[in-house]
């Protein structure tokens, strides 16, 4: 895992974007970085051993938001803006969506996607919630939406989720193999037309 941080607040309006399309241009931005990080030499520390320009790497990156009543949220400000986040759930269902972004190096052949999830919290969830789990250390103010579903505290007032809990948690397994699937499809594309390009000028003309 390499992380190189991009300023995510100073891209898109939240207030026009649609979700999926947020979190697509958030993914393809940090994609578009973290490949420029990494040819430029500034990765060489994070990347496997035996890494090299030669060798062919698939990249991900992701992103994701949640959705409630309408509104986009993102990682809370402020232990109070976490605890307004999760009050909400209280009334009425959360979403997430998250993408996943694949690059293929050397070829900068690319695919993406998104998957979403909702998530039926039972009426007895309330903004306590975050300081029991800021006590365990657990870092809610890392997540979007405030949301931890995987931590026990939590689980307990889940009535149920519609989609994958490990698209709730920020990466859909189902989509990445998926994604991963259109990828050798389009490498496979790739290759059939550089042989058949390679086959024309090949050819001897008289």
């Amino acid at each position: 895992k390499i992380v190189r941080e991009i300023d995510e607040r100073g891209l898109g309006d939240r207030s026009k974007d649609k979700p999926r399309d947020l979190v697509l241009m958030l993914a393809k931005a940090k994609m578009d970085h973290l490949i420029n990080e990494i040819q430029a030499g500034n990765c060489n520390d994070d990347l496997p051993s035996g890494f090299t320009s030669a060798n062919e790497w698939v990249v991900l990156t992701g992103d994701q938001v949640v959705t409630h009543a309408g509104n986009i949220l993102e990682k809370p400000d402020s232990v109070e803006q976490a605890k307004e986040f999760v009050t909400g759930y209280a009334s009425s269902p959360c979403s997430t969506v998250g993408s996943c972004v694949l690059t293929h190096l050397p070829s900068g052949i690319q695919v993406s996607g998104v998957d979403t999830a909702t998530i039926h919290f039972k009426p007895t969830i309330t903004g306590d919630i975050i300081d029991n789990l800021l006590k365990e250390d657990a870092p809610v103010l890392s997540c979007a939406g405030g949301l931890m579903i995987e931590h026990p505290l939590t689980r307990e007032h889940i009535d149920r989720i519609e989609g994958t809990e490990d698209s709730v948690m920020g990466l859909s397994k189902d989509l990445v193999i998926r994604l991963l699937g259109e990828l050798r499809q389009k490498l496979l594309e790739n290759e059939c037309l550089y042989s058949r390009i390679s086959s024309l000028f090949n050819l001897t003309f008289f």
